[in-house]
């Protein structure tokens, strides 16, 4: 607090009121007026009289105020955002912020107070909101001015300074730099798999009076080896990116360095472009009417993303009546359209209770097992004719079969309740099934089955099977496609509700993805993500112990051990921190995955020089400056000064913080300059003194 002072003023406190002392004015200058008209020896006296009466009707009195200064309050800003941890930026603002702090505290009437400006996300460096913030607790008339140490790079610059102080900018660098950016101007977030995408990407040079030339663009597709090509400076170029299977594909471009520029981590960009599927194309081929027809129906035709196509053998061939084909009501079975000229188009096949009635010639059923190997998928659900003579065990098919019928007996009737084996407690298909095998054991909480089918030869992996271990659901991988096999027509119990019913309709759509590959349901696979700063990694194995070592690279190549600890049967996983932008890569010595990280183009990246140009002309018109503080090496840190709040604040070497003598009033004395005891004689005797005068 500055010292106590007295101050003096000349107020008026009058007597009677304004009106009457001016009417009393007026009277008096017309007595006046008269009597110098007719050349009175007392005139003179007169109205000096009349004008003594006036002054103490107004009641002049001499104020004295007591007042306290108030200590003037400096706002000092630092700026923490990313592009402040480039080079020795960081260690530089520090530097500043002590020398400034240190400096302002030799003045006693000066406050200054420190805002820490953090990362703020997508959004960038919100510097000025901070600053509002800090405001809300400063009256305007005691802000000194506002020194913001902060490389330029300000994504929320308001049209004028706020809080009306001046400002000084201190930029931790040498002068102004420049930098090569590699900008994303459109990256779709998913493709259809089999058909590519399109990037459009730029690469510019930032700081440069007139870039010209050409560049390296580097383009690397989940870790293939890299596509190198020449593009010029300042012109958007238009990349195709093939997506071949659905889940993510981590895209990373890189550009080659500018000489000179301020640093490279915007040189390269990276992104992630998740595959899906187009309209999956399922054909169902329901060999004979039954219960369970309706479950696969309401289960495919529920999900958005499957185009079925469904047909039942209503009319065999052993029961043809000689009718006409002009009087019946079905159509025919397209067998060549469907299993020769289409079959290509169909992503899985499913085959409910289907026999080989020579509804199917052989080579049609030859095609469906040379579509599984090329990359389709199968799906049997088997009752009785899967055990006759028309079995399609006994065809071209049963070479894709992870089973075939027993010989003898293959039909076993009885009730039993199915059961996940260890290896389906494991496997993604039916880990987790509501009502499976309980942790104590005992019987699963669905319903039963009342039919099944003995297998022989069985092979692949089994994760459904009966109380006695006999297999119940078979899945097998064949060539590029795989199959699945249920030895049993009566799941379509659980959807009736049957002693409770059971996780049919789960059961069944998990199935149907694995069949067309869905990456979620890969048993055996590594997987990677990036989220808030954190690489998260999941193995998921079907052997007892899916925990192990993956290694993990970071974008700059740097390597590290990380152990995988167990979290579910089949599940391990391990967290680290994932900083640095880039393209992560795990591997586990068998299987590769990649992560993206960080946004394609980040505000805080997206120019990392340091630079006067958005802040220079706020801080000029607000009376401040800019200054350079150099390097942390020989850091130029301006002095700091007391000015008044008319005059510039800043210089070549200093900075300045105005004095805006703000005071509180602690006391006020008044002291009446015509009191009654003195106008009153004196009135009187110039009144005497005039009569006096004019007797004479």
């Amino acid at each position: 607090m500055r010292l106590e002072q007295a101050i003096a003023a000349l107020n008026f406190d009058p007597l009677v009121p304004v009106w009457l002392l001016v009417g009393l004015g007026v009277l008096a200058l017309a007595a006046v007026a008269v009597s110098a008209w007719r050349r009175a020896r007392g005139t003179v006296l007169r109205a000096a009289a009349f004008a003594v009466l006036l002054l103490w009707l107004a009641g002049p009195r001499l104020v004295q105020e007591t007042r306290q200064g108030l200590p003037d309050i400096g706002l000092l800003v630092v700026d923490q955002s990313a592009s402040m941890q480039v080079g020795d930026r960081a260690a530089l603002a520090e530097t500043a912020r002590q020398a400034i702090a240190r400096q302002a505290g030799r003045f006693p009437d000066l406050e200054l107070r420190t805002v820490m400006v953090p990362e703020s996300g997508d959004t960038g460096t919100q510097l000025f909101a901070a600053i509002d913030r800090a405001l809300g607790d400063i009256p305007r008339n005691r802000l000194a001015g506002i020194v913001a140490v902060t490389d330029g790079q300000v994504h929320d610059a308001p049209a004028s300074a706020p809080g009306g102080a001046p400002l000084n900018v201190l930029i931790p660098a040498r002068g102004e730099q420049t930098d090569r950016r590699l900008r994303v101007i459109e990256a779709p977030s998913y493709g259809i798999v089999g058909k590519p995408v399109t990037l459009r990407v730029v690469v510019e040079d930032l700081g440069v009076a007139h870039p010209t030339g050409s560049a390296t663009l580097t383009i690397r597709r989940d870790g293939e080896p890299p596509q190198v090509s020449s593009v010029p400076i300042g012109t958007e170029q238009r990349i195709e990116i093939p997506i071949t299977r659905a889940g993510p594909t981590v895209v990373e471009l890189a550009a080659n360095p500018l000489p000179g520029e301020v640093s490279t981590l915007n040189d390269r960009a990276v992104v992630e472009i998740n595959g899906v599927r187009d309209r999956l194309r399922v054909l169902l081929i329901s060999g004979e009417p039954h219960p369970g027809e309706r479950t696969w129906r309401r289960l495919l035709k529920a999900d958005p993303s499957v185009d079925l196509v469904h047909f039942t053998i209503l009319r065999p061939p052993e029961k043809d009546d000689l009718t006409p084909l002009n009087e019946l009501a079905l159509i025919a079975f397209p067998v060549r359209e469907l299993f020769l000229d289409k079959i290509g188009d169909f992503d899985l096949i499913i085959l409910d209770r289907f026999q080989n009635r020579g509804l199917l010639p052989l080579p049609y059923i030859a095609n469906i097992a040379a579509r599984v190997r090329d990359g389709g998928a199968l799906l049997l659900s088997v009752g009785p004719e899967f055990s006759g003579p028309a079995s399609l065990a006994a065809t071209p098919l049963g070479s894709v079969l992870p089973a075939a019928p027993t010989r003898f007996g293959a039909v076993v009737d009885g009730k039993f309740r199915p059961e996940v084996t260890d290896l389906g407690q494991r496997h993604p298909v039916t880990e987790g099934l509501a009502g499976a095998n309980p942790p104590g054991g005992g019987d699963p909480h669905w319903g039963s089955w009342y039919r099944r089918i003995q297998p022989a030869n069985a092979h692949g992996e089994t994760l459904l099977q009966s109380a006695d271990g006999e297999p119940l659901l078979l899945l097998d991988r064949v060539g590029k496609g795989r199959t699945a096999l249920l030895l049993s027509d009566q799941i379509w119990l659980w959807s009736r509700g049957h002693e409770g019913g059971g996780p049919q309709a789960e059961l069944l759509r998990r199935i149907a993805h694995w069949l067309m590959q869905e990456p979620a349901l890969e048993e055996n696979a590594l997987t990677a993500h990036v989220a808030n700063g954190r690489l998260s990694i999941e193995r998921r194995a079907t052997d007892p112990t899916p925990a192990g070592q993956v290694v993990v690279t970071d974008p700059d190549g740097d390597k590290q051990t990380l152990a995988l600890r167990e979290t579910t049967p089949g599940r391990a996983v391990a967290v680290r921190a994932a900083t640095t932008p880039g393209v992560w890569q795990v591997t586990d010595g068998t299987r590769t995955a990649y992560a993206a990280a960080g946004a394609a183009n980040p505000p805080e990246l997206a120019d990392l020089r340091a630079t006067a140009g958005p802040l220079g002309h706020l801080a000029r018109t607000s009376g401040g400056g800019v200054h350079w503080l150099g390097t942390a090496a020989a850091p130029d840190i301006p002095d700091l000064r007391r000015t008044e709040f008319d005059r510039t604040a800043s210089g070549s070497a200093w900075i300045g913080l105005a004095r805006r003598h703000d005071h509180v009033v602690t006391g006020v004395a008044g002291l009446a300059l015509l009191p009654a005891w003195a106008s009153l004689p004196l009135i009187l005797g110039l009144l005497l003194l005039a009569w006096r005068q004019e007797g004479r």
